[in-house]
């Protein structure tokens, strides 16, 4: 059997019918990051390295011994967006060297170090929301890990659901959530301030720089307020 993201339990009565085993693909380099959604929670805790594990399926989820694994880096400024087709051509390749002992039954096995594991859960849309006290760093990586094709980040301004796409650390600091430039758009974080590049109102056509937003803010304006 070989799974591939798939987000539903398997009951042990059906991974016992495999004869040379059941396997899945995870998207983490495990044990680190077992669970849900474990590309974004790297970026979103600002991790260098992300990778793909294929593992044996267990009752317990991501927790069976590892048949192999590849790493591969991620960038500074890199989104889950940018990052998640190299991730999937990692498991092409780490699948292609394993396939043949799989089908013999002769693929490796080793037992992941339990106290090195960590588990995270599942992410909602509502989980993209800003919190402009948090440090500039923290609100960068929010805004890289749930860049499209994920639901986004965003806060309020005046009255309006504004979305971040893409952002990076900039010079200043201040109010948190003030805006403190438009041309750059530096807005302050609880510590330091982040530069948006990449914004727009929810469901604008365009998310490039937006006009609108520009056009709408102005220096001084506190964003995240209701």
């Amino acid at each position: 059997i070989l799974s591939f993201y798939y987000r539903r339990m398997i009951p042990e009565r059906i991974l016992r019918l495999a004869q040379h085993g059941a396997f899945n693909m995870h998207g983490s380099l495990l044990p680190r990051y077992r669970g849900r959604a474990p590309l974004n929670w790297a970026i979103l805790n600002g991790e260098r390295e992300v990778g793909v594990t294929l593992h044996v399926m267990v009752k317990r989820a991501d927790a069976g011994d590892i048949v192999d694994q590849e790493a591969i880096a991620i960038g500074p400024e890199e989104t889950a967006g940018d990052v998640a087709p190299r991730l999937a051509a990692a498991a092409v390749r780490l699948l292609a060297r394993q396939i043949d002992g799989l089908k013999a039954g002769t693929a490796p096995r080793h037992p992941q170090d339990e106290t090195l594991a960590t588990v995270f859960g599942g992410r909602r849309p509502e989980d993209g929301r800003i919190d402009w006290h948090l440090p500039a760093e923290r609100i960068v990586n929010l805004v890289r890990a749930v860049a499209a094709p994920f639901p986004g980040a965003f806060t309020q301004a005046r009255e309006r659901k504004l979305m971040i796409w893409r952002a990076r650390l900039a010079e200043g600091g201040g109010r948190p959530g003030e805006v403190l430039s438009l041309r750059p758009l530096r807005i302050a974080a609880g510590e330091g301030a982040i530069e948006a590049m990449q914004f727009g109102f929810e469901g604008e056509a365009d998310n490039e720089t937006s006009e609108a937003v520009l056009s709408a803010l102005a220096a001084g304006d506190v964003l995240g307020e209701a």
